[in-house]
């Protein structure tokens, strides 16, 4: 759909919410097309990172909210709002690394949206807000498990509670993003680590990122276990065979993913 862009290149999938004239609201369609894109991503042997990003001045401003301005219109249904649901584990399930180019206002399930990437590269005027309360709803897309793994609980409960806007700089230096940019140099900065990442092993970066994502549910002798597993696995693959082959020839490793 013209709604949502995917472009391809040099194993980088980039994924644009484009309706920039609606601060890149995502409508109701959108929520299933988005996890198909993400489900794709997962699913291909040439794609090794995705990166989402909004067209124009946003990032993303949430759920398209405009059909409920009437005072008639229907609430969304629990099967409608599952959907929003389903993207955001699509995301987070995502087997592969995801970055959020965040080059303006992220609000609500637009702010979930990039929480949920494994990196948030934002611009010096990016914003971010759980606005959810200011429109008597509460978060979604994930974000009462995302927050409190990422602030912990009481800074969680600030954000959503009061629904403040916060800037870049200050969503940094809480541990919310990755790294805050100028913005001139964003999309420098997100070439930059799309093509590190893409360059990399993609199934031990695959295997590092569910181990990451398993921990906080996980004891310590499972995660021990699960380290050996995923090293025993990455031992046995030719990528590693390269990895020390290039090391001994000086040279950068061509890494293809078995």
């Amino acid at each position: 759909m013209d709604s949502l862009l995917v472009e391809r290149a040099d194993g980088v999938v980039t994924v644009t919410i484009n309706r920039p004239d609606k601060y890149n609201a995502v409508t109701t369609e959108m929520w299933p097309a988005l996890t198909d894109i993400f489900q794709e991503v997962a699913a291909s042997e040439t794609d090794r990172v995705l990166v989402l990003t909004g067209a124009g001045e946003a990032f993303c401003s949430g759920a398209d909210l405009s059909s409920l301005t009437d005072k008639d219109a229907p609430a969304p249904a629990l099967s409608s709002m599952r959907r929003v649901g389903d993207a955001a584990l699509a995301l987070i399930r995502l087997p592969k690394p995801t970055i959020a180019r965040v080059n303006g206002v992220a609000a609500g399930a637009g702010a979930n949206m990039a929480l949920a990437c494994d990196l948030v590269v934002a611009s010096e005027g990016a914003r971010f807000s759980q606005i959810f309360s200011r429109r008597g709803l509460s978060p979604d897309f994930a974000g009462s498990w995302l927050l409190p793994r990422l602030v912990g609980l009481h800074k969680a409960k600030e954000l959503i509670l009061l629904a403040d806007m916060i800037g870049a700089a200050e969503a940094m230096a809480m541990g919310l993003i990755n790294r805050v940019v100028p913005d001139h140099e964003l999309d420098a900065a997100v070439a930059d680590w799309a093509g590190r990442l893409a360059a990399g092993p993609p199934l031990a970066l695959s295997l590092s990122k569910l181990l990451l994502n398993d921990s906080y549910t996980s004891s310590v002798d499972r995660a021990v276990e699960a380290e050996a597993m995923a090293q025993a696995h990455n031992f046995s693959t030719r990528d590693a065979r390269e990895a020390l082959s290039a090391y001994r020839d000086k040279r950068p490793p061509e890494y293809r993913g078995r």
